[in-house]
């Protein structure tokens, strides 16, 4: 650990040393929000209109790996940010670019998860052909992804991925690399017990509706709170209640969810009526992936609004 700083490291256990390095490193800490809010921004834009409900078509594989690094930086740079100023302050390293090295690897690390979440959808639709529709198994796949997600909050490994990081001293000293290569080394590290932290609840968020900004937010709000309250066994707790909760609701009484967008029922306390249209004669209903979602596939040439779905001939909403 060459590169450590010799100077004293600040004390205590758990979080107590990260919040004290982000009282010093407040210009690191708030580029990290910046980019974090700029990634809200960017991604309720380009998400506009394409929230369809559980199991919502993930698109391009291009378009949607897009979408998902601007998605993980809005919802985990702002969690992250205090183990980043631990590594900061705890190098004698003054460059400016090791720390953004190990924010980059802890992205990468997300990437990662995204290209195998797609993948999944990817076979889960051709083994399936339609039989996770919302209106077939797709409900029960959702409450049930739901349920999981809850009970793997009570679970030791659950338990052990957020120790780490939610001492964020201890991972720094057990994983510590020199150099650029290892900052870079060690953001990947971190996000890899992350991922085994949060997975559980990124599912929830395909289970939910994925192009929400609204469970996008639910989602990273546990997130953070998981990460930085002092007792994590009670925002765990919380966090299987309300999950639970979620779970059973979708599987008995989905209209009652705010916020959650019914595929064929529009979205649940929507304030604007919904227009009563028939489709023009000779088109016909777009059907794509395993959860035969209507409307335009993201990521196709003329698809940077999405166009409003479509009936079949005869069929009015």
């Amino acid at each position: 650990m060459s590169a450590l700083a010799h100077g004293p490291l600040p004390g205590g256990g758990g979080l107590a040393p990260a919040f004290a390095a982000v009282r010093v490193r407040l210009v690191l800490v708030g580029t990290l929000f910046a980019i974090a809010g700029v990634g809200w921004w960017w991604t309720a834009h380009q998400m506009r209109g394409m929230d369809r409900g559980p199991w919502t078509d993930l698109g391009a594989l291009g378009w949607f790996l897009g979408i998902w690094v601007v998605m993980m930086a809005a919802m985990m740079f702002p969690s992250v940010a205090p183990t980043v100023a631990l590594y900061s302050r705890m190098t004698m390293q003054r460059s400016p670019l090791s720390p953004l090295l190990f924010a980059a690897g802890y992205l990468l690390t997300w990437t990662g998860a995204g290209l195998g979440a797609f993948a999944v959808a990817a076979v889960t639709g051709r083994i399936a052909d339609g039989a996770l529709a919302w209106d077939s198994a797709g409900r029960w796949v959702a409450g049930t992804t739901l349920v999981v997600a809850a009970v793997y909050e009570l679970t030791p490994l659950k338990d052990v991925c957020l120790g780490k990081c939610s001492s964020p001293l201890g991972f720094l000293l057990g994983s510590w690399r020199d150099g650029r290569w290892g900052a870079l080394r060690m953001g990947t590290k971190n996000g890899a017990w992350c991922v085994g932290c949060c997975w559980a609840l990124m599912a929830s968020l395909f289970a939910l509706g994925v192009m929400s900004v609204t469970w996008m937010a639910f989602v990273a709000g546990l997130i953070a709170l998981e990460k930085t309250l002092p007792r994590r066994r009670v925002a765990t707790y919380a966090t299987t209640v309300l999950l639970l909760t979620l779970g059973v609701l979708l599987l008995t009484a989905p209209h009652v969810i705010p916020s959650l967008t019914v595929p064929g029922a529009g979205r649940v306390n929507d304030m604007q009526p919904m227009a009563v249209a028939c489709a023009p004669a000779g088109v016909t209903t777009l059907v794509r992936g395993p959860f035969r979602q209507r409307g335009p596939r993201p990521g196709q040439a003329g698809s940077s609004a999405p166009a409003p779905s479509v009936r079949r001939p005869g069929r009015c909403r």
